[in-house]
């Protein structure tokens, strides 16, 4: 008798879109992975999880936010991710490469499995999950207008947010860059040759 090595099998999505779709009104392409599209109801900011943390410790957000990998996404307000370009500018960080990044209109992210679904180990997972029978748009981080640094209703406003980020993203990049590993190889490269 034969043996047959069945396919692999996808992992079973168990209708993540369509819980996304009926449940949040959130646009979302099938997988897998399951992708909730951005630009329509939210975009997202993107940087490392480390400073992610930090921003979240010294900001209070009320949001969503979704972690993957070593990445954390913070879901803003549509429209953010093409204003993220000339923020940086007009806060004085667009000469510095920072880890940090937003996807706007015509994006994707991967969905995490909707709150009390099991999930599988490595894929996207919610740290701060959206609350289904809740309006999430109201809860986003956006441009507050000119005099309104707390944003709406006390949201912290994208320009807080953006600003706390890129300082965070500089401050871990200065940390790795004096650390004594750090400094030992820069030392190393730039030793000049002795001769007797």
């Amino acid at each position: 008798m034969a043996f047959t090595v069945p396919l692999p099998r996808t992992p079973f999505d168990g209708g993540t879109a369509q819980w996304y779709e009926n449940q949040l009104g959130w646009a979302a392409a099938d997988g897998p992975p399951v992708q909730l599209l951005t630009g329509l109801r939210f975009d997202v900011l993107e940087l490392p999880a480390e400073v992610g943390a930090a921003v979240l410790r010294r900001l209070d957000l009320s949001g969503p936010v979704a972690l993957m990998g070593r990445r954390m996404r913070l879901l803003v307000a549509a429209g953010s991710a093409e204003e993220l370009p000339g923020l940086l500018d007009w806060l004085e960080w667009g000469a510095i490469d920072l880890d940090l990044t937003a996807i706007g209109a015509g994006g994707r992210m991967t969905a995490p499995p909707p709150p009390g679904w099991p999930g599988s180990q490595g894929a996207a997972a919610w740290l701060r999950p959206p609350v289904p029978g809740r309006e999430v748009e109201p809860t986003l981080p956006a441009l507050a207008p000119l005099g309104n640094s707390a944003g709406y209703g006390g949201i912290p406003d994208f320009v807080r947010i953006v600003d706390t980020a890129a300082t965070e993203c500089h401050r871990v990049r200065l940390l790795r860059t004096n650390s004594p590993r750090a400094r030992s190889a820069n030392r190393a490269k730039s030793q000049p040759l002795a001769f007797s």
